[in-house]
């Protein structure tokens, strides 16, 4: 019988429209008759006083005449019975109340009606075409979405739901109730519970399934047998979500959230498109809305560069640009994939908005000095946000010839160009592996602000490595931001750990009491743009990270989140085992913001401003003259001099790790 049911429900399905919509309209003229019969009935008594094919064979080929078209008119038959949902059913009360009307007119004005059709049988024709006609559909929508039975009904006729994980979901409002529907009609997960705090809907039973409150998620474990919940809860906030999550963790069950309103209006995902939890769900950190007067300062109607446009802080700065109003935006990107990629993302965007701004990819590395004048120069750059740098901690202190000249060199030349070029703002992105470095790469990027911060000062300097020796009319306002690592970055821990929870484990961390600052992707490009916009010149703008997360904690919480259990001595039969592989080259314990504690705040409540010392433009190109030379003859030992003597805290641990500096120890 249920073979037979569903067999039937494929057929009806796969149907041409226009088949289908026969079918709908013979069914609405049997159900108009059936109505009709039925209201003389109600009202009479006796079938045998009903005559549809003698005194009263006018009104029943009258009520179809009046009917169908207004049921055309009203779009009953272009409603899709799978989604059958409020509108349609608003659509059928109307049409289905005008033509009761219509037909009550036509009664009363038929000669000799009174005398033979009561007048309460048009009220009687109302109700019952609305509970017919509506009714119908609405038990036809259940049948068309595959869950026409009850969740109460015998084993034997939920056959097909055997074997299907069995889910919880979290919030009854309207997400749960399309995730719900969305997860019954693809079959791939049994919702078997709704669980909200709301105490006006505890124990109350919503689409079939009974609503718990999150004190007793146990209790629903033990009844429904869940082993897994979904997050539907897409309009709560990070500290809500981060509760919650708390909440859930000491339960043995996977977590997973559907994706949040701004993904599902812009048609990224669909409702039933479930993810792991968001990491930033358990930072618990609202992004603070951007001041918009400070967002689009250096953006509006300009022309912006940025470099590095295809990594993961450039690219998410063009798609926050590229909003903003400019009237050009240039990537200037050295990886043709990387320049590829956001390119046709960026295209895609623009053709999908109508935005007014003109898109021009460039491949280029900024080691070469001439490429980015030329290219500053032709454009009329307005404003340069520079995202482009090495940034992974041990690949630089493995090749610390790459990262010298592509941090240091390569800003300075990027820094040189916008001062020749007359660019009006440049904003670098820098780190707080900026500050009392333990490694080359925080080193080499306290050296790119330094670049800025000196030739800030200048008003004409006479440029590194400048044959001719003519001072240049310094017009630019150099910028620094400073903040921690960001959520979902190349090199991040967290798709790491995904990836070792997905195979089973053992997840690995460098030493149980690592710490960092996190920070989702889209509020540091914000926050950056708006603290380029507030500097006067040689400004240092230092990023409020929240507090710093404890590395083997995000572990547990997300072993735990996936619904397993941590193995370690006092749990030996867990599911996933942490490691600890000790810290890598270069690699501290915490991270700093701050190389002092002079720091002020500005008008925005997410960024400060640090006074940090520097040096003079002639003072540092000696450095630099010095550090090239030293990076050209391969002498690491005085490279590691140079960065001590020059960057204030710089304190490496152990022995240089460069391969080329290792080779040359080895061989003989």
């Amino acid at each position: 019988m249920l073979r037979l049911a569903e067999k039937l429900r494929s057929r009806l399905v796969n149907l041409p429209r226009r088949h289908k919509r026969l079918i709908q309209v013979s069914m609405d003229l049997v159900l108009v008759w059936a109505a009709l019969w039925l209201a003389f009935y109600v009202r009479l008594g006796n079938p045998l006083f009903v005559e549809p094919l003698a005194r009263h064979a006018w009104l029943f080929a009258a009520a179809p005449l009046i009917a169908i078209p207004l049921f055309v008119r009203f779009g009953m038959y272009r409603a899709v019975m799978r989604y059958f949902g409020n509108d349609a059913l608003l659509a059928i009360v109307k049409a289905v109340t005008l033509s009761a009307l219509i037909l009550a007119l036509a009664v009363y004005w038929y000669q000799g009606a009174p005398k033979t059709i009561p007048r309460s049988m048009v009220i009687n024709y109302w109700w019952l075409s609305l509970l017919l006609i509506g009714g119908l559909r609405l038990v036809m929508r259940q049948y068309f979405m595959g869950d026409w039975y009850s969740p109460e009904q015998p084993a034997w006729l939920k056959g097909r739901d055997a074997g299907l994980p069995k889910v919880a979901v979290y919030g009854a409002g309207a997400a749960g109730n399309q995730l719900v529907a969305a997860l019954r009609l693809g079959r791939g997960m049994r919702p078997v519970a709704f669980i909200d705090d709301d105490a006006n809907i505890a124990n109350r039973v919503i689409a079939g399934l009974r609503v718990y409150t999150s004190k007793h998620i146990q209790q629903l474990v033990d009844e429904t047998g869940a082993d897994e919940i979904l997050l539907a809860i897409p309009s709560a906030s990070r500290v809500r979500r981060r509760e919650i999550l708390g909440l859930l963790e000491q339960y043995p069950l996977h977590v997973r959230s559907i994706p949040g309103f701004m993904d599902l209006a812009s048609g990224r995902v669909k409702v039933d498109d479930v993810q792991e939890v968001d990491i930033a769900d358990l930072l618990g950190r609202d992004a603070v809305p951007p001041q918009r007067a400070l967002f689009e300062r250096c953006i509006r109607g300009q022309v912006v560069m940025v470099t590095g446009a295809g990594g993961s802080i450039g690219s998410e700065l063009c798609r926050q640009i590229v909003a903003s109003g400019p009237t050009t935006l240039l990537l200037f990107e050295h990886s043709e994939f990387n320049l590829y990629s956001i390119h046709s993302e960026l295209e895609q965007r623009i053709r999908r908005e109508s935005l007014p701004v003109r898109l021009v990819p460039i491949l280029g590395s900024i080691r070469n000095a001439g490429r980015l004048f030329d290219v500053m120069h032709t454009w009329a750059v307005n404003t340069v946000y520079h995202a482009a740098a090495y940034k992974h901690v041990p690949m630089v202190e493995h090749n610390i010839a790459e990262g010298v000249l592509n941090n240091v060199l390569g800003s300075t030349f990027t820094a040189q160009a916008a001062v020749k070029a007359g660019v009006e703002h440049f904003v670098l992105i820098s780190t707080d592996k900026a500050v009392r470095p333990t490694n080359v790469m925080g080193s080499t990027k306290r050296l790119a602000e330094m670049v800025l911060q000196a030739l800030s000062a200048e008003t004409a300097p006479i440029l590194f490595r400048s044959e001719d020796g003519v001072h240049q009319v310094n017009k630019t306002r150099f910028t620094m931001v400073r903040f921690g690592n960001v959520l979902g970055s190349s090199g991040s821990v967290i798709p790491r750990f995904h990836d070792q929870i997905r195979r089973g484990g053992p997840v690995t961390v460098t030493h149980p009491n690592i710490t960092r600052y996190f920070m989702t992707i889209p509020e540091a490009a914000q926050l950056v743009i708006q603290a380029g916009a507030m500097g006067l010149g040689g400004d240092v703008f230092v990023l409020d990270m929240g507090q710093p997360v404890k590395i083997v904690e995000l572990a547990e919480k997300m072993i735990h989140l996936s619904g397993l259990s941590v193995r370690s001595s006092k749990n030996p039969h867990g599911d996933i085992a942490i490691e600890f592989t000790g810290l890598r080259p270069g690699e501290k314990l915490y991270e700093e913001l701050l190389i002092g504690d002079n720091v002020s705040p500005t008008d925005h409540p997410m960024i400060m401003r640090a006074n940090e010392e520097c040096l003079t433009w002639d003072a540092f190109k000696k450095v630099l003259g010095d550090l090239l030379n030293a990076v050209e003859r391969d002498d690491y030992d005085r490279v590691r001099q140079l960065l001590r003597e020059t960057v204030s805290g710089y304190a490496p641990e152990g022995e240089i790790v460069d391969w080329i500096h290792q080779q040359r120890r080895i061989e003989p």
